[in-house]
């Protein structure tokens, strides 16, 4: 049987599978430009070429660029949610497209595109993982390599959603490795790392890091949203 398409957002009726309504289509904040070139995070006017972040100049990072398709809040908040944990897997066609969109320069720039991974325990109870549903289809439709098992979480953590930052931190501290047997593919190889929402960074920071350990040449994250802090859009005085 096949259902009339319907607005991930509302539930209400829409003309083609896969759209949102103009309702909630207002409540969508997309990232665009001007934003930090490194981290990715927008800034309130446009200050140059080459101006970055406080948080790009703080850090010391094993990824080179950051980008997010949209501010993690709202509608976005609840598609992110759907895909990860309602089983709402036909989600992850749309989304992959708005973030080709706004990642288009790094993904043109890789040599292969590695989702975050799951533990494989988290694995069983999911039964998926939304971060490779999300590269699957930008792998797809960009013609890129996709290797999801080039990275494996070799530690079960704690969820993420209720720690804090330095708590995250500490969470995913070694939790991803990248086997003995990978390494000759992944030496010298340019490195997507697709994953849903960029929070703290956390995550994509210690996955980023077993990569350039392993010999990857560079790393570059795209998300689907993020989360933004205000103190985070300019650098610090």
């Amino acid at each position: 049987m096949l259902y009339p398409p319907i607005c991930p957002g509302c539930k209400q009726n829409v003309s083609t599978y896969g759209t949102i309504c103009s309702e909630c289509w207002k409540d969508l904040q997309f990232i665009t430009k001007p934003y930090c070139p490194v981290m990715g995070t927008p800034f309130v006017c446009d200050m140059g070429d080459g101006f970055r972040s406080g948080e790009a100049l703080r850090n010391s990072l094993p990824f080179s660029r950051v980008r997010s398709a949209i501010v993690h809040k709202g509608l976005a908040r609840t598609l992110v949610t759907r895909l990860k944990y309602g089983d709402h897997i036909e989600l992850a066609s749309f989304m992959a497209n708005w973030m080709m969109f706004a990642g288009r320069e790094i993904i043109n720039d890789c040599d292969v595109i590695i989702p975050i991974p799951l533990h494989f325990r988290r694995f069983w109870e999911r039964r998926y993982n939304q971060s490779a549903e999300l590269a699957r289809y930008i792998a797809a439709s960009q013609k890129k390599l996709l290797k999801p098992g080039w990275l494996i979480r070799c530690r079960h953590t704690r969820p993420q959603v209720s720690l804090s930052s330095r708590e995250r931190k500490l969470n995913v501290r070694n939790a991803f490795k990248v086997s003995h047997k990978v390494k000759k593919y992944l030496k010298g190889r340019s490195v997507l790392l697709i994953d849903d929402v960029f929070t703290t960074g956390a995550t994509v920071t210690a996955a980023a890091s077993a990569l350039k350990y392993a010999g990857a040449r560079q790393v570059d994250v795209l998300t689907f949203s993020r989360v933004l802090k205000e103190d985070s859009i300019f650098p610090s005085s």
